[in-house]
């Protein structure tokens, strides 16, 4: 359903995590393998033209449930009490060219978010392809480095910032971790520099997240984090990055040699805090690949666990 809407990425961490405590296994790669079957039935912004309030008119989630409904596990019972092929069965398509048919679908399958990994993402990364540029999706460049969300907005407006249109722009510790607590900041806004030479989007990498809302060409929840000494911690401006979606591949191109090096020279950043819920926070919450939970909630949610266990 999150594929066919052209969802939030968000539903990724969010879902990982709730999978998690209950036991299920889901893993980041089963976004990606179940996405590439599924259209974006939505022309909704960030992907299209129209607004949430024309979503609804069109009948809203249950006609894009109808539509797919082929796909989902219709048996299963909801919290109405019904099941979903009960639930969606009075649905009806009021505007098709904001919900589109599943046979002539506003973009083609596998148009939603998309995993990538290699070796900048060793446990993966996340990107919206609906709203993203399609000549960018196969796009190699020098990486732009920040080292976090305040120099990012202490030099994007530089008219000397050293960045073109090819530019990766690279935001390290914005993840679980590194900010603490995961923000919605990884949609960095293109530099003032490029927005005057009329550049609308560019790549950027970041383990950060962001909002539903927001568009571009944007790598998120890169796994693991720079905070954690993962390869995103390491990178350099001036380094090749190369992101090949079709492929699903996002890497860094510096040798092994040169990573090993900068392995050992790399600190980690203090502590957030010496004591309190940011400590605990910090020494248990799992990376994004894992749904940014806390490490001891992880299982034990279910309705069959002994209580005595709790």
């Amino acid at each position: 359903v999150n594929a066919a809407i052209g969802g939030s990425t968000n539903a990724v961490v969010h879902l990982l995590a709730i999978a998690g405590r209950i036991g299920v296994d889901l893993k980041l790669e089963d976004f990606d393998r179940l996405a590439r079957e599924v259209p974006v039935l939505v022309n909704l912004q960030p992907s299209g033209e129209f607004l949430m309030e024309e979503f609804f008119d069109a009948g809203g989630l249950p006609v894009v449930m109808k539509e797919i409904e082929s796909l989902l596990h219709t048996n299963a019972i909801t919290v109405s009490g019904k099941t979903v092929a009960q639930n969606i069965a009075g649905a009806e398509n009021y505007r098709p060219e904001v919900v589109t048919p599943f046979a002539t679908p506003f973009q083609k399958a596998g148009s939603g978010i998309v995993v990538v990994s290699g070796s900048l993402a060793p446990n993966g990364a996340v990107l919206k392809v609906s709203a993203a540029t399609p000549e960018l999706m196969v796009h190699t460049g020098p990486a732009f480095v920040f080292e976090n969300i305040d120099e990012f907005h202490a030099k994007k407006d530089d008219p000397n910032l050293a960045v073109t249109k090819d530019s990766v722009l690279v935001l390290k510790n914005a993840g679980p971790k590194g900010f603490p607590g995961f923000p919605e900041v990884g949609n960095l806004a293109i530099p003032k520099k490029l927005l005057d030479q009329g550049v609308t989007d560019m790549v950027r990498v970041s383990d950060a997240r962001m909002s539903g809302t927001a568009y571009g060409t944007v790598v998120l929840h890169t796994s693991p984090e720079a905070a954690v000494g993962g390869p995103l911690a390491l990178v350099q401006s001036g380094d090749m990055i190369e992101l090949n979606v079709p492929n699903r591949t996002l890497n860094l191109l510096v040798s092994e040699e040169e990573l090993e090096k900068r392995r050992k020279e790399w600190k980690p950043l203090p502590p957030h805090s010496p004591r309190g819920w940011v400590k605990l926070y910090t020494e248990h919450v799992q990376q994004a690949h894992l749904g940014a939970d806390l490490d001891f909630l992880v299982g034990g949610s279910g309705y069959d666990v002994p209580r005595d266990s709790h």
